[in-house]
């Protein structure tokens, strides 16, 4: 079972085409990574499967189009703009944002390593911690599918390991279904099962030792780019 199909997705703003006929399936249980140059429109994909934008084309989210699977999803945003002042830990914005029984929480906040950081303010987390609060917040509504916006950026070289540590343990112990937007090609292509390169069209979809060659690197990135290929081992 697919837990995403698009078929012939076109989306325009001001009859500019950002998304031009593309067609992909995401299976259940898979971490899949969406790679591509600025402005190829990686954000505007997760903005249609979240049905914010109009859209031509067909988006199906296990099975059902995206307007009633929103409660199978969750999200996690490339940026999370607040006052960095306001007087709130992050067990009372945890709670605000998504009230849920307090096991619940506790085990959450485990497995994204932030079970030290309930008494701490929000303002005061570094950018690491502040995503792995961010990806709490959003499986609180136990998702099947969580779909994130270049979560990584501006994180550490230390916090951007323990968030991707994060994101397999969730994919691969609870079979979260992840749809993952990253500029990091290095590291999608060591933990992704599948890549979907991006720019205007579909440049390419599938594992990433066949997906990600030389070729698709020049017509994503120019010829300049490098990948340091890693041995990638598929879930059975």
């Amino acid at each position: 079972m697919n837990a995403v199909h698009v078929k012939n997705l076109t989306v325009a703003y001001d009859r500019r085409i950002v998304l031009n006929n593309i067609s992909f399936e995401v299976p259940k249980g898979s971490l899949t990574a969406v790679i591509g140059p600025n402005g190829s429109g990686k954000s505007t994909l997760i903005k249609a499967l979240l049905d914010l934008i109009p859209y031509q084309g067909r988006i199906k989210i296990f099975n059902q189009k995206p307007s009633l699977a929103l409660n199978r999803i969750g999200y996690v945003p490339q940026y999370f703009d607040f006052d960095r002042t306001m007087p709130i830990t992050v067990r009372e914005f945890l709670s605000f944002i998504s009230p849920v029984q307090s096991q619940q929480a506790t085990q959450i906040c485990r497995e994204v390593k932030i079970d030290n950081l309930s008494n701490k303010l929000i303002g005061e987390l570094s950018g690491g911690q502040l995503q792995r609060v961010l990806i709490a917040q959003a499986l609180y509504k136990n998702p099947d599918l969580l779909l994130m916006d270049e979560p990584s950026t501006g994180i550490d070289i230390a916090g951007a390991k323990t968030f991707y540590e994060v994101i397999e343990h969730l994919n691969k112990e609870h079979g979260v279904t992840i749809l993952l937007i990253s500029h990091e090609v290095n590291v999608v292509y060591k933990i992704a099962d599948q890549i979907i390169c991006l720019n205007t069209d579909l440049i390419c979809n599938g594992p990433p030792r066949y997906a990600l060659t030389e070729k698709v690197m020049h017509q994503l990135y120019g010829p300049n780019h490098e990948i340091h290929r890693h041995n990638h081992q598929h879930k059975t």
